[in-house]
C-alpha cells in the first residue's frame, strides 16, 4: 500500500525500512509536519502516517480525504490530536499503536527523578568546568518518599513496580484499578489526598478534557512545599502558567517534564540558531531545578522497533480488511 509517512526523523527512519522488508509498502517518507500547508503532499496517498505533533484537526483531514486518503496509521498510542468526529464524518479509519514500550517511559520517568533530586545536570556542568565542590548538589533519600502516580495503565504499573524497588510508598489515582498496582501494595485514593501526601508526583494518564491542565493552581495549592512533578504524558496535562508561579513561589521544589504544552512548534527540531518566541517555555528553561527534555521518554530501540512493526502490520491489516487492527473508535 502507498504510505506517505509524515514528521519522520532520522532516527526512525531505519526502523521502518527493517519493518517494511515483511509488508513490502511503499512507503515515502516526509520530514516535515503533517499542517493544512503540507497537507498536499499526501495526495493519491490512500495511508498516511503521523506522529504525535501532526495536525489532524477537521480542515486537515478534508484536505486528506478530498485527495484519495483512507487511512491515518498513527505512531502513537495517543490520539487527543486527531478530530475523531470529523474523521468519522469523512470515512477515514484511524488506527494507532496502543503499546510499543512502557519500560522505556516508566524508566525515563524515573531517570528525571535521580537526575532532579541527584542534580546530576548541575553537577555534570559543574565537572565540565572543573569546580569540583559539591555545593549545591544536595539531594534526598528516595527510600519511604511517598510516590503519587496519576494513571496506572501499563506505563504507570511499570513505573509503580520501579518505585517500589527504591522502598518508596506508592499512592495512585486511576478510575480502573490495576491488579498489578494492587498486588503491589499501591494504595488508590482520590486526586486530592494524593496531593496532599506525595513527595512526588508522576504523570501517566492520557489527555482527555477530563485531564486538561490537570495540575492548575487549584491542584498545586494543595500539594506539599517543594514537590517534584514528572510529565512524560501529555503536556497538556500541566497548566504551564500556574507552574511557574508554583516553581517562584517554591511550591514545585523540582519539575521534570519531557513534554510541554505547545511543544509541537518547538520539539523534533533543530532550533539551535533561533530566537525561542515562545516566552512561557524560555521562562521555564530559567530554573535550575527545571529539566525539559524533549518528547524522547519513548526513545529506545524496542519501542522504534515495536512502533514500526505495528504500525505496518495495521496498514496491511486494513489493506486486507482484517480485523485484527487498532482502531480507534
Amino acid at each position: 500500500m502507498k504510505i506517505a509517512a509524515f514528521s519522520v526523523q532520522r532516527f526512525e527512519k531505519p526502523f521502518l525500512e527493517v519493518a517494511n522488508q515483511r509488508y513490502k509498502h511503499e512507503l515515502t517518507f516526509f520530514d516535515e509536519r503533517l499542517t493544512p500547508q503540507t497537507a498536499l503532499l499526501a495526495s493519491n496517498f490512500p495511508a498516511i502516517s503521523c506522529f504525535v505533533n501532526d495536525q489532524l484537526n477537521a480542515n486537515v483531514l478534508e484536505a486528506l480525504a478530498e485527495n484519495g486518503t483512507k487511512l491515518i496509521a498513527l505512531r502513537s498510542a495517543g490520539y487527543n490530536h486527531v478530530d475523531l468526529a470529523a474523521a468519522k464524518k469523512l470515512g477515514l479509519t484511524i488506527v494507532r499503536v496502543p503499546a510499543y514500550s512502557p519500560y522505556a517511559v516508566a524508566e525515563f520517568a524515573v531517570g528525571l527523578i535521580l537526575a532532579l533530586n541527584r542534580k546530576i545536570h548541575r553537577a555534570y556542568a559543574h565537572v565540565r568546568e572543573q569546580d569540583f565542590s559539591l555545593n549545591g548538589l544536595l539531594g534526598f533519600d528516595l527510600h519511604n518518599c511517598t510516590i503519587g502516580i496519576i494513571g496506572t495503565g501499563k506505563i504507570g504499573s511499570v513505573f509503580a513496580q520501579i518505585m517500589q524497588g527504591f522502598g518508596c510508598k506508592l499512592l495512585a489515582v486511576d478510575p480502573i484499578p490495576n491488579k498489578i498496582c494492587i498486588n503491589l501494595g499501591v494504595k488508590y485514593v482520590d486526586s486530592n489526598e494524593l496531593y496532599k501526601q506525595a513527595d512526588i508526583i508522576s504523570l501517566h494518564c492520557p489527555l482527555t478534557p477530563d485531564t486538561h491542565h490537570l495540575i492548575n493552581e487549584q491542584a498545586l495549592a494543595q500539594m506539599k512545599n517543594g514537590v517534584m512533578i514528572i510529565n512524560t504524558g501529555r503536556g497538556k496535562l500541566i497548566d504551564s502558567k500556574a507552574a511557574i508561579q508554583a516553581l517562584k513561589s517554591g511550591k514545585i521544589g523540582y519539575l521534570g517534564i519531557d513534554v510541554y504544552e505547545e511543544e509541537e512548534n518547538l520539539f523534533f527540531r533543530d532550533l539551535s540558531e533561533a530566537i525561542i518566541q515562545d516566552d512561557v517555555f524560555a521562562r521555564l528553561q530559567t530554573f535550575p531545578n527545571v529539566i525539559i527534555t524533549a518528547h524522547q521518554a519513548f526513545l529506545t530501540r524496542e519501542a522504534l522497533t515495536n512502533i514500526a512493526e505495528i504500525t505496518l502490520a495495521n496498514v496491511a491489516g486494513f489493506e486486507q480488511n482484517k480485523n485484527n487492527i487498532y482502531q480507534v473508535g
